[in-house]
């Protein structure tokens, strides 16, 4: 039984190591450019907001902007990586008997260490700009737990889907950009929540957009802000942020049913 274990275990290090060369092949710069990618992408918003004078009223906007997209680029990437973690994978599939939640576990790990490596540089940022505020930085270990869990479910349901469902790719660019659009990666979550079609006793119901919980988290222990606006802390209480992690674990459950649903038939169908 150990042995096994053990092999899983070396299975998925190779899996995780594969998927994360995959990424940077061809690459002159390799790996490097999961510090160098959110480095840019600061440096063009910085550049961007200063042209437009746009701060959203908020000395710290640029900050809180460029934190919930990098933040954001943890799902988004598992999202798009998700497709192919059981199609890319067919002759594996067809040929060897092994756990198939090993594909997408492996595929939301290697999008885990990727995003982990971005996070250097937004710390970095952070620091350098003043706006570094540790003091409450244990919010950041659910906030990953949490997320790393809901990209494996989001992982073995698209990556499911994919096989018996071609059109998932185009579904999930949709999805992804509406998903986005909804969440407060670039706006505040006041305003998320005044605009939320439910009256002030049911606000906390949008924090069943798992991301919203997850980027409060994530915010929380980066920057020391608050989980709920002040100015809606009456009504929405603080603890309305676990239910996003709720979320993310009911996300991971119902991953896991669809695969274990689908996985007689991968073979047949791939």
């Amino acid at each position: 039984m150990l042995e096994d274990w053990n092999k899983r275990g070396d299975l998925v290090r190779i899996l995780v190591a594969r998927n994360l060369k995959i990424r940077y092949k061809g690459s002159a710069l390799g790996f490097f450019w999961s510090l160098l990618t959110p480095a840019l992408t600061i440096l063009m918003y910085a550049i961007f907001a200063h042209i437009l004078k746009f701060n959203n009223g908020q000395p710290r906007y640029l900050e809180y902007l460029v934190g919930g997209i990098i933040i954001w680029g943890f799902t988004a990437g598992a999202m798009n990586d998700a497709l192919f973690c059981i199609v890319g994978n067919a002759n594996l599939v067809k040929k060897v008997y092994f756990p198939r939640l090993i594909l997408p576990l492996t595929t939301a790990l290697a999008s885990g260490v990727n995003f982990l490596l971005t996070f250097v540089p937004l710390v970095l940022y952070l620091a350098l700009d003043g706006g570094l505020d540790l003091s409450r930085g244990y919010w950041l270990v659910p906030a990953f737990v949490f997320q790393l869990a809901l990209c494996t479910g989001i992982c073995c349901f698209i990556g499911t889907a994919n096989v018996f469902f071609r059109d998932a790719q185009h579904i999930v660019g949709v999805g992804q950009l509406a998903w986005f659009f909804l969440t407060p990666v670039f706006y505040y979550p006041e305003m998320q929540i005044a605009a939320f079609p439910a009256p002030d006793p049911l606000k906390f119901l949008v924090f069943l957009n798992p991301m919203t919980g997850v980027l409060a988290m994530y915010r929380r222990g980066l920057m020391g802000l608050e989980l709920i606006p002040r100015e809606w802390a009456a009504a929405v209480p603080a603890s309305s942020v676990w239910l996003s992690g709720l979320v993310c674990l009911a996300a991971l459950a119902a991953g896991l049913a669809a695969l274990n649903a689908g996985n007689r038939k991968f073979g047949d169908v791939l």
